[in-house]
C-alpha cells in the first residue's frame, strides 16, 4: 500500500495533474495484498481528497481480469459509494476499460508504444 500511495502523491503534485482526469487502475497482474483494510481506506480517503477538488468528476476504471483483482475491486468501488463526483467502473478486459475512458486503443502496449 506504500507503494501505491507513494505513486499516487507523485502523480498528484505533477504538473500535469488535473482534478478530473480519467483513471486506469490496472490490477491484472495482482497476486495478492496484505488486506490492511485500514491503510486501504486511508488511501481512499486521500484520492477522494485530490479526486473531488474543484467540483470536478473523476471516472475510474479498474481492470481486474483475476479474482484477486475483483476483490480488491470492489473493496476500492465501495469505498467511494460516498462521493458521487467519483464514478469507479470494474471491467475484466482491457480493451473495456479503455473503450470507457475514450482512449482510441485496444490495450496499454499500443498506448503507451504506438509506433510499435
Amino acid at each position: 500500500m506504500a507503494d501505491t500511495l507513494n505513486a499516487f502523491s507523485e502523480y498528484a503534485q505533477h504538473p500535469d495533474f488535473r482534478p478530473g482526469q480519467k483513471q486506469f487502475v490496472d490490477l491484472s497482474q495482482l497476486t495478492g495484498w496484505d488486506e490492511d483494510y485500514l491503510e486501504l481506506m486511508k488511501a481512499q480517503a486521500k484520492k477522494a481528497e485530490t479526486f473531488t477538488g474543484n467540483n470536478a468528476q473523476t471516472l475510474i476504471t479498474y481492470f481486474a481480469p483475476t479474482e484477486i483483482g475483483q476483490k480488491l475491486a470492489r473493496l476500492a468501488l465501495r469505498s467511494w459509494e460516498p462521493f458521487p463526483s467519483v464514478v469507479p467502473i470494474i471491467l475484466d478486459t482491457e480493451e473495456q476499460a479503455l473503450a470507457i475512458l475514450g482512449v482510441p486503443h485496444t490495450n496499454l502496449n499500443q498506448l503507451l508504444n504506438p509506433a510499435g
